[in-house]
């Protein structure tokens, strides 16, 4: 049954009516009270409207972390339209295909991003209207000044469509993930269970908000608690202490590789430097966090929490604070509004009935159904069916369970190699190199071998002051893992290739150096 209240564009006006006077957003440019961002977002929706924008349509976002990310998202949802993040780095080229795979009505865009806009609206055969946002003048700005805020929202089905999201691409295919409002409703409710979310939250977001992390794990949800969100332009290890002790910070959520970065300016400076009272926790996800990257943020009286997600379904694990030390390497257990399963791959291709979920230790695909899933992928019928068993997503993540029910991440399905007959899973081996003194990241991939099928080739960066010794590294690991896990080579790099969520994109290994 469609009704107002199933749309996520309704949250705001809500929220105003409650507590308007309540910040909601601060920004480089504004802050705005939860009654001034409904007001905002209901002259944006106006705005989309007098652009054509109607009931199942797209509007593409091209910009940084400002209000109008939110305002745009928000309004969207109110006319039953569909937001599509789109990744602000990406080249002309690849904006235009997915542009071309999307066929958005409008795109909103930085003004920053004007030549690159126009560059990737020349290729669709329909080109959307394009609406400036920043610059002098500002066409966003005009056009919300030029609307009566539109207070109507749209009667959706859970399952309507509100977020176009395409995957962080670490297989060098990104697909559009169809997310609906209910998705975005029970993502909101499992983060407020596991983060404790409430209106006296101030978050810091300096992930960029066209990814699921940004988006809809941190903002989305502090909004739907009725908390702060401090929108930061770009990620600054300096800037984020500086922050979190300038704004009261309770809750910053980031990538593995940025809480390195935030380790090492702690490392750098007197303890007394930042102010880091008022935080209750840091939360991590999109790769594996090192075990002595959690014991470093203790040691200083911090807690980093792991957890686990996709573009597909947004939070699926939490490790709480109580056992952010305890199970230290552990993605947690599952989120409170899903059922998640680890199952063993013999007979996955196969209905649902006769899965058999792994024995502990026993290594499983992660599956998962509920409410937070997404509908399927855009235009893509067979990278759908690919996944989806019944009400079942497959995940293509692999994972143990322990006697506690605590997931730990071992690889990705597609990213599993067979040397001598034996499984190998790259995360288990990159976890045990990571405790090496001498490689600060590494990413492990089977390369082709004519004796053993595969073996694994390690790509490394190396710590400051460590050269690469292969021999030495596989003496080390030969004392902690088997031998056919071991890798037959080691490769350094200055870094590794990421997505912006700081997975690491294995299908660049090998690629040469950019110039």
């Amino acid at each position: 049954m469609e009704s107002p209240l199933h749309n996520v564009g309704g949250w705001l006006a809500r929220r105003a009516r409650i507590a308007g006077d309540r910040l909601a957003v601060v920004d480089a440019d504004r802050s705005l009270t939860y009654l001034a961002l409904e007001e905002r977002t209901g002259r944006c929706a106006a705005a989309l409207e007098s652009a054509g924008v109607r009931r199942g349509d797209r509007v593409a976002l091209l910009l940084g972390n400002r209000s109008a990310y939110l305002e745009a998202v928000f309004a969207a949802a109110r006319l039953g339209a569909i937001a599509v993040p789109v990744n602000a780095r990406f080249t002309a080229r690849e904006i235009r295909r997915v542009l071309e795979d999307c066929t958005p009505r409008l795109l909103i865009h930085d003004a920053s991003l004007a030549d690159t806009a126009g560059a990737a609206c020349t290729g669709p055969p329909s080109p959307p209207a394009r609406l400036a946002c920043g610059g002098e003048p500002d066409a966003y700005e005009q056009a919300l000044a030029r609307c009566e805020p539109r207070t109507r929202i749209e009667p959706v089905a859970p399952d309507h469509p509100m977020i176009l999201l395409y995957t962080s691409g670490t297989t060098g295919t990104p697909k559009g993930a169809v997310l609906p409002h209910r998705k975005t409703l029970f993502n909101s409710l499992n983060a407020q269970l596991y983060f404790d979310l409430t209106r006296a939250d101030r978050v810091l977001v300096a992930l960029p908000l066209f990814h699921s992390f940004g988006l809809s794990i941190l903002s989305i949800p502090t909004l739907y608690a009725g908390g702060t969100v401090f929108l930061e332009p770009r990620f600054d290890p300096e800037a984020v202490w500086q922050a979190v002790g300038r704004h009261g910070i309770t809750f910053f959520g980031g990538v593995p590789t940025q809480f390195r970065a935030l380790l090492d300016e702690l490392e750098s400076v007197p303890a007394e430097r930042y102010d880091r009272g008022s935080l209750r926790f840091l939360f991590t996800a999109g790769a594996a966090v090192p075990v002595e990257t959690v014991l470093g943020f203790q040691a200083r009286g911090l807690v980093l929490e792991q957890g686990y997600g996709q573009t597909e379904t947004s939070i699926l694990c939490c490790l709480d604070a109580r056992n952010a030390v305890r199970k230290a390497g552990s993605v947690g257990r599952p989120v409170f509004h899903a059922e998640l399963r680890v199952v063993t791959q013999a007979g996955l291709d196969g209905p649902p009935e006769r899965w058999r979920d792994v024995a502990v230790g026993e290594t499983g695909e992660i599956v998962v159904r509920g409410p937070i899933t997404m509908l399927g992928y855009w235009n893509d019928p067979e990278a759908t069916a690919q996944v989806r068993r019944g009400d079942w997503l497959r995940t293509g993540d692999l994972a143990t369970v322990d006697d506690e029910g605590f997931l730990t991440l071992v690889g990705r399905v597609h990213q599993m190699y067979i040397s001598g007959g034996e499984n190998v899973y790259p995360a288990e081996v990159e976890a045990v190199y990571a405790e090496h003194p001498a490689i600060r990241e590494i990413a492990v991939v089977g390369i082709p071998d004519p004796k053993w099928g595969e073996v694994g080739r390690a790509y490394v960066v190396l710590s400051p002051g460590h050269g690469l010794d292969a021999e030495a590294l596989r003496a080390w690991g030969g004392e902690r893992l088997a031998r056919f896990k071991l890798p037959a080579d080691f490769v350094a790099l200055p870094a590794l290739p990421r997505t912006e969520s700081g997975k690491v994109q294995k299908h660049r290994l090998g690629d040469p150096p950019a110039a």
